[in-house]
């Protein structure tokens, strides 16, 4: 439809629906079209190239859904002049603070996205009045304070994201008043304290991630019996203590972040009870679910996968993932959490895990990222690991494994340095070959050096035998043979001695002697 604002629309009266996404419009909308917008009551103008400023009262029909959204525009906040249902300015380059009086302007707002764009200041007090709100998403901005306890007025509250601000402060306790809310989204701020006991009410959450804050304490235990429906959990680079027993309670997991806190003691012989994590996924059906539920805030989350974080969006519900590395955990290698046959990626690097990985590693068939690096881990590594036929990422690295690595079936895709730091291993892909007694192939391979050594000394001193002998014997054979050759040899050796006269008192006094 671009690449301008479509001036066709100066001559439409009455517009009702305007639905202009993804149409590869650029440049600003023209002044003329707030002259005939006032009965407009849904526009969507999302993923063009739109920029400049907007009106600050946009003139729409009241409660109208506005998407503006992954565009280029800029400047302070706009707000409809007669209300909004949905407003949605993510993902822009608006700055400066939120309006203040946000929500006696749109008291029947039920989304509110401010997201990805440059804001400053505080939340306002004001965004409780608008009671109706089920979404509020102020993520990725540049937002300070505390979080206003006055959000818990929106009692219909189900997706609330304030990831990737500046905001301090504890979380307020009266957010267990919120029973529709479902999707906690806190990460990457400065908030502190404990998580409230006020928390166990809000049994119709799926995702909790205060990852990288600076929460205190301990992991709660009530957490397993509170959350029945959680399927993410995500404490990353808060908490202290040891891992509760009960955390297995949590029927619906599917990813538990528990990296870079200071947890210690082992890790619960309980965690193979995950009940979510125990089933295969059908991937082809999940794939589907995705492709169809197109809603207007998708799941997202950070996982460290295969070495490095990636965000997933979308496809959560595919992650199955325990990660729980860079931490203070002892205790031996949990054999229960190879019956997790739905696991898809395991993290327990940096740790002080000892032990060794059981055959039964080869029951978790989906798994395709395995990080055990820098733990304290001995024994060789198991063989049945090859049959990980979606295993893409290994790292075994910088622990006390040894005897010869079973490089075959999937094993022979992954590079010397999932390997390293093993001073006992040996075999491919290592350079360090295996010595006698490692293995049977491991002694093959040094008899055949060993005889290969010994073939090459045969033919080195048999050469020489025979270049002595042929030295010797062929000119004997020749002069015997030919009697004139003979006569003129020893002719000349006597012409040379009769030249040398050392030579010559020496034969003399030879003959004088016989």
């Amino acid at each position: 439809m671009g690449p301008s604002f479509p001036t066709w629309l100066k001559s439409q009266k009455n517009v009702f629906f305007l639905g202009m996404s993804n149409a590869s419009i650029s440049g600003f909308i023209p002044n003329w079209f707030w002259n005939i917008s006032s009965s407009i009551h849904e526009i969507y103008l999302s993923f063009n190239n739109l920029e400049g400023h907007l009106p600050t009262q946009l003139n729409l029909s009241p409660r109208a859904f506005i998407d503006f959204s992954f565009n280029l525009f800029e400047g302070p906040i706009p707000l409809p002049n007669h209300g909004s249902s949905l407003l949605d300015l993510s993902n822009n380059n608006f700055s400066g603070p939120i309006p203040v009086q946000i929500g006696e302007s749109m008291p029947d707002l039920w989304s509110l996205s401010l997201s990805g764009n440059k804001l400053t200041g505080i939340i306002p007090h004001s965004i409780g009045f608008m009671s109706s709100l089920q979404i509020i998403d102020l993520s990725r901005n540049s937002l300070v304070g505390s979080i206003p306890s006055s959000i818990s007025n929106c009692s219909y509250l189900t997706f609330l994201s304030l990831e990737e601000n500046n905001l301090s402060g504890t979380i307020p306790k009266s957010f267990g008043q919120l029973p529709w809310l479902q999707l906690i989204h806190l990460s990457n701020n400065h908030l502190s304290g404990e998580l409230p006991s006020s928390f166990q009410n809000l049994t119709n959450l799926k995702i909790l991630d205060l990852s990288d804050n600076k929460f205190s304490g301990h992991i709660p235990a009530w957490i397993g019996a509170a959350f029945r429906n959680l399927r993410i959990l995500s404490l990353r680079s808060n908490s202290s203590g040891e891992l509760p027993n009960k955390l297995s309670n949590l029927s619906s997991l599917h990813i538990l972040d528990l990296a870079k806190n200071n947890l210690s003691g082992s890790i619960p012989t309980s965690f193979h009870a995950f009940k979510a994590m125990t089933q295969r996924r059908n991937m082809s059906r999940y794939l589907y679910r995705v492709f169809e539920m197109r809603r207007p805030h998708e799941d997202s989350m950070i996982v460290n996968t295969k070495g490095q974080d990636l965000e997933y969006i979308k496809a959560l519900s595919l992650i199955i993932t325990i990660d729980l590395s860079s931490n203070n955990l002892s205790g031996e290698f949990p054999k229960e959490i190879t019956n997790l046959f739905g696991l898809m990626i395991l993290n327990l690097s940096k740790n002080h895990i000892h032990g060794s990985i059981p055959e039964t590693i080869s029951r978790s068939p989906q798994l395709s990222s395995l990080d055990l690096s820098s733990n304290n881990l001995h024994g060789e590594i198991p063989s049945s690991m090859s049959s990980l036929t979606f295993l893409s990422y290994l790292n075994l690295s910088n622990n006390n494994f040894s005897g010869k690595i079973p490089f075959t079936g999937q094993k022979t895709t992954f590079s010397e340095s999932a390997f390293t730091g093993n001073p006992g291993l040996c075999g491919a892909p290592l350079i360090i070959k295996c010595q006698d007694g490692d293995s049977s192939e491991g002694k093959t391979i040094v008899d055949d050096e060993r005889n290969d050594n010994q073939f090459i000394h045969q033919w080195f001193y048999l050469s020489i035998g025979l270049g002595f002998a042929a030295g010797i014997l062929v000119p004997f054979f020749v002069l015997v043979l030919k009697k004139s050759w003979c006569e003129a040899y020893f002719s000349f050796v006597d012409k040379i001695i009769e030249k040398m006269p050392w030579l010559r008192r020496r034969a003399a006094g030879g003959r004088k002697y016989r």
